[in-house]
């Protein structure tokens, strides 16, 4: 499996759209609703909001939030409004953070290697 930064994903999306992404996914209502979409496809609004104890303005107004960061996309088909999940801003996020991630296993690894210094010259 390819990585974001192998497929070009990284140079091609913004990094501003992390912030929106994980400012996207902040809301335990609108995590859910990528969880679904992710698990069963494309769904309407009603049937997402069916899903939960909330109105259908309410979906609405998450689904717009997601749509906004990228995460999701809307389409007319007839009277209906599908909503698809868009992995690309999902594959950023998590390449950012495996980045980060990268970054701090280096650090400790480093500070894992200082320690081992200081104590092999402590025991002599």
């Amino acid at each position: 499996m390819s990585t974001p930064s192998q497929t070009g994903l990284i140079a091609t999306v913004p990094l501003t759209t992390v912030p929106l992404t994980f400012g996207a996914l902040g809301d335990p209502v609108r995590c859910a609703l990528v969880e679904h979409l992710g698990k069963r496809g494309e769904l309407t609004v009603g049937e997402l909001a069916a899903l939960f104890p909330i109105t259908l303005q309410g979906v609405s107004k998450h689904i717009k939030v997601l749509e906004q960061a990228g995460v999701v996309s809307q389409r007319r088909d007839g009277r209906h409004r599908p909503v698809a999940l868009q992995p690309q801003a999902l594959l950023l996020a998590g390449s950012w953070l495996e980045v980060r991630r990268r970054e701090l296993d280096a650090r400790f690894e480093r500070l894992d290697d200082l320690l081992a210094e200081l104590q092999s010259q402590g025991g002599r």
